[in-house]
């Protein structure tokens, strides 16, 4: 309780704040996806954060965890229902369909952004998290497969991280296949009955390809002798599935055939893969994606071929804090700490800072602002990490000069003309 009385209001369990210390890593990846992105030509598409209930209901399905128990959902002051995405596909597609983009074209598209799932917090897992997701349409062949995987591993390789991640593939078949696989499968767990769980019992008919997914330990010598998926495929899907793995064999990216990774929803089709990591502790998943060519006609489009991924921004910002992987320059730090030694000073130095940023665009400068003491200045000026300080006081403003003190190194103060400041920085700083 506050003095007067009245209960602080804080964040909603699940939903963090992004504080300044933490920015610069995310800005750091945020980048990098940005460039990767442009690199491949996939163009940037955005997205509402909201909206119609039945979006989700139609394409996740009604019967699944998500639906049933995670997603966001009210109605609205004309009784729409409405809700807070839990995922970013569904309305990525419906955008392309309002929209006409997938009629007789090919799409590569990419978003990010904040979903929001009801679920229980835990370390790089929130309530309101973020994803980059890539979704392409209208390419049926094994390639598209290929590049969205190879765009995955070109980012893991620029971030650092790709020594850290294994890429883990399937392949689901065709529709008509999987139907008939899963009766095979419901059949095995139904002679095995008294070893599922009650969460494997309840998706027993509902969904029961993610029972294989099933992390309970007495379950595994149960689910390794299950049938397998990769046994029961069309021959088409075998095909799509040999070349893609080809392609990836030719551009060197390894990989590992898990049987047991699978989607649940009945939209995707053939390939299914993860990138996982043992470097947060127990395996864990940083990326997923697939193939799902039946999304686009089941949300009342003409059918239309698909796959994409999704990749959670916070696991892998743990990540990369985990193993240390952000470069000290990306993290924010000022290179310059500019300060009027008084206030007959102040006009001067916002002056030179306003020149300096125009001619030095890269130059990361912060000008003290609020007065006081020299001693309190030059506190600020350690505090800000800069690795120099420009100093202006009366003297300085009437020779047209600057004092230039380093504030990491073990060197002489110096006397520069203005006139040639942004060449000095240039040559110490950005060069």
């Amino acid at each position: 309780m506050s003095k007067s009385g009245t209960k602080k209001i804080q964040a909603i369990r699940g939903m963090n704040d992004l504080l300044p210390s933490d920015s610069p890593r995310w800005q750091f990846f945020e980048a990098k996806v940005r460039q990767i992105m442009q690199r491949y030509a996939f163009d940037e598409i955005r997205m509402p954060i909201v909206e119609q209930t039945a979006l989700f209901a139609r394409s996740i399905g009604e019967v699944t965890d998500i639906v049933e128990k995670e997603m966001y959902t009210f109605e609205d002051r004309n009784g729409d229902s409405l809700t807070l995405r839990p995922e970013g596909t569904a309305g990525c597609v419906r955008a392309a369909m309002e929209h006409g983009l997938l009629y007789n074209q090919t799409q590569r598209l990419w978003y990010q952004g904040p979903m929001f799932r009801h679920e229980r917090p835990q370390k790089g897992r929130y309530r309101q998290f973020h994803q980059v997701g890539v979704e392409t349409y209208g390419f049926e062949g094994p390639d598209i497969d290929a590049e969205v995987i190879l765009l995955s591993a070109r980012l893991w390789k620029e971030l650092g991280l790709f020594e850290h991640v294994t890429l883990e593939l399937n392949s689901l078949g065709s529709l008509e296949a999987r139907a008939a696989y899963r009766d095979t499968l419901v059949a095995y767990f139904n002679e095995h009955f008294e070893l599922l769980d009650e969460d494997s019992r309840r998706r027993l008919e509902s969904n029961p390809l993610r029972i294989l997914d099933s992390k309970n330990p007495a379950m595994a010598e149960m689910l390794d002798a299950a049938p397998q998926l990769l046994d029961h495929l069309d021959e088409a899907s075998i095909e799509h599935f040999e070349s893609l793995k080809a392609m990836l064999d030719a551009a060197g990216i390894g990989y590992v055939v898990n049987p047991r990774l699978v989607r649940g929803l009945d939209y995707y089709s053939r390939t299914v893969f993860e990138w996982t990591t043992t470097a947060l502790g127990s395996q864990g998943t940083v990326c997923a994606g697939g193939r799902y060519d039946g999304l686009v006609e089941q949300l009342g489009g003409k059918p239309a071929p698909a796959v994409g991924f999704a990749m959670g921004i916070e696991r892998l910002i743990l990540l990369l804090e985990t193993l240390d992987l952000v470069p000290d320059e990306a993290l924010g730090k000022s290179d310059v700490y500019l300060m009027a030694l008084d206030d007959t000073s102040t006009t001067a130095a916002l002056t030179l800072a306003e020149t300096l940023r125009a001619e030095l665009p890269a130059l990361k400068l912060q000008l003290h602002c609020g007065g006081g003491s020299f001693k309190s200045r030059m506190k600020k000026a350690d505090k800000s990490d800069a690795g120099v300080a420009l100093l202006l006081g009366q003297d300085e403003v009437a020779n047209q000069t600057v004092t230039l003190k380093f504030l990491r190194d073990d060197r002489e103060q110096q006397s520069v003309a203005q006139a040639a400041l942004a060449a000095t920085l240039n040559d110490l700083i950005i060069r």
